[in-house]
């Protein structure tokens, strides 16, 4: 397998743990957004939407990291990410959904270029921006893990779920955008819980190979 990603993205970061937490190995090709290397037509030629990540697994090629999860759980079902009741598949599978189609999208860095370079916003306002989203999302997150008294040390029961797989990069991106984690307590109980896995640990952002280019 080939991992086509970059270093802080979040989407990636996501495929770094699942890959990782199914043991499985993978060549790690860096793609530099700081250099736009996305947009050269190499990579175009691989992801016409000219996004990370992508996967390589012999002549196949996946994109979009919630296709490529879901396909890695078909594909390698053990350990499993997601319950095996259909219930648990839906409540994991709507906490994945809050980071990653609400949280995540808006914040990523095509949307921050464009309101850098298209609508003139400064910094501040990008940070705001950010953080006003991020918090949102984290309020709902909080109180649904709240009145889930049947929860572990992990978003859902008591082991890792494709809902852990999405929440620890917002995280991690969270602190970047200097939003305030204080009133997200479970959140942050499910952090530590996750970075004490080796999994978790190999794959984040600042030991990769390209975080220090």
């Amino acid at each position: 397998m080939q991992l086509y990603n970059f270093f802080r993205s979040g989407s990636s970061h996501r495929l770094r743990i699942a890959l990782n937490l199914k043991g499985l190995a993978y060549d790690y090709i860096a793609v530099d957004l700081r250099s736009e290397e996305h947009l050269s037509a190499a990579f175009r030629a691989l992801n016409p939407q000219a996004m990370v990540p992508a996967l390589v697994e012999g002549e196949l090629t996946l994109i979009q990291s919630p296709a490529i999860l879901e396909w890695l759980e078909e594909r390698y079902p053990a350990p499993p990410l997601l319950p095996a009741d259909a219930n648990g598949r839906a409540r994991v599978r709507a906490l994945a959904a809050i980071v990653g189609c609400d949280i995540h999208p808006v914040n990523n860095r095509r949307i921050l270029q464009y309101l850098r370079k298209m609508l003139g916003c400064d910094e501040a306002s990008v940070q705001a921006w950010c953080r006003q989203w991020v918090s949102e999302g984290f309020a709902a997150l909080e109180t649904l893990l709240a009145q889930d008294f049947q929860r572990g040390d992990f978003c859902y029961g008591r082991q890792v779920t494709l809902a852990d797989v999405y929440l620890i990069p917002q995280v991690e991106s969270a602190r970047r955008f200097e939003v305030d984690l204080a009133p997200y307590p479970r959140i942050l109980a499910i952090e530590r819980a996750c970075l004490a896995l080796p999994a978790f640990q190999r794959a984040a952002p600042a030991i990769q190979v390209d975080a220090a280019s």
